[in-house]
């Protein structure tokens, strides 16, 4: 709940008057100080990196000392990273990793160590996983992979745990504004990192200027994402607070347009059209250029 959904969600469920546990990945950061400054004595900050197993034990603990006899009603997974989206030849395996480790196995962690209390209350879970989720999208191949990873836990839990009375719902956001896509100084580390990690082949293949020319689309993604987060913020309370909560959300312009293409119109169609949006950059790997086509050509 430092930046973003998580915060946007903090404070608005505090707002509604629902008494919040906020995980954030640094109890001392701005994002939980603002918290606390701005929200009712109902909401308490909890240091929680979902990587961390302990920190996730220690929050567990705070929890349930707190609602010890009635447990938790709703547990909402909205941690995430998304890193530098590249053609997933180019990305570093330390990158596939650590999107499974925060989007996915940090998801699942907490969601482990919490049903305990969910089970008791016959609570809801709800995980914020993505459109990029169900939607085959060119320059995702860590991210996506990762949501879809989310998407599939979730629909399985959703069957296993309604013998208890629990809820599954799963969100998958559009393009919304929030912090996920980093700094310009992140961009320049995350692009070192992926020149780092490259063989000669593979760099030499693809050129420099090539990879370096991806940050074009990260700009896309800050100019057209909606700065209007509200959307999402009331497909999470109807998850948590409606009788008969669906199992997926899609807010977003567009989110449930592109999911349902995705999955029923045929590869071929779907493939031509995503080659069609994906003009934000003209620039083709080196080998794939024109002017070295016609070099080796001659």
């Amino acid at each position: 709940c430092d930046s973003g959904f998580g915060h946007g969600l903090a404070r608005y469920l505090d707002e509604l008057g629902f008494t919040v546990f906020a995980g954030v990945l640094d109890e001392q950061g701005s994002g939980a100080e603002e918290l606390r400054r701005t929200c009712s004595k109902h909401l308490s900050v909890l240091q929680l990196n979902i990587t961390n197993t302990q920190e996730i034990k220690e929050a567990y603990s705070k929890v349930k000392e707190k609602v010890p006899n009635k447990g938790l009603w709703a547990v909402i997974n909205n941690a995430g990273v998304l890193g530098l989206p590249t053609d997933g030849e180019l990305i570093p395996m330390t990158e596939y990793k650590r999107c499974m480790a925060v989007n996915f196995f940090g998801a699942v962690e907490v969601t482990k160590e919490f049903l305990p209390l969910l089970r008791k209350s016959k609570g809801r879970l709800v995980n914020i996983s993505s459109m990029a989720g169900g939607v085959p999208m060119q320059k995702m191949a860590a991210y996506g992979s990762s949501k879809a990873a989310l998407i599939m836990f979730s629909s399985i839990l959703r069957q296993e745990l309604s013998k208890w009375g629990v809820k599954v719902s799963v969100i998958q956001p559009g393009g919304f504004k929030t912090n996920i896509s980093g700094t310009s100084q992140m961009w320049e580390k995350l692009e070192r990192t992926v020149l780092d990690n490259l063989s000669p082949e593979v760099q030499e293949d693809y050129g420099q200027d090539y990879i370096l020319s991806e940050r074009s689309f990260l700009q896309l993604m800050k100019t057209s994402s909606d700065p209007d987060i509200s959307p999402v913020l009331l497909d999470v309370r109807h998850a948590i607070s409606a009788q008969s909560p669906f199992a997926f959300y899609a807010p977003g312009k567009l989110s449930y347009s592109w999911l349902c293409f995705a999955s029923f119109s045929p590869t071929g169609v779907f493939d031509y059209l995503s080659r069609k949006m994906h003009t934000y950059s003209k620039k083709m790997p080196r080998v794939l250029s024109t002017s070295n086509w016609e070099d080796e050509a001659m």
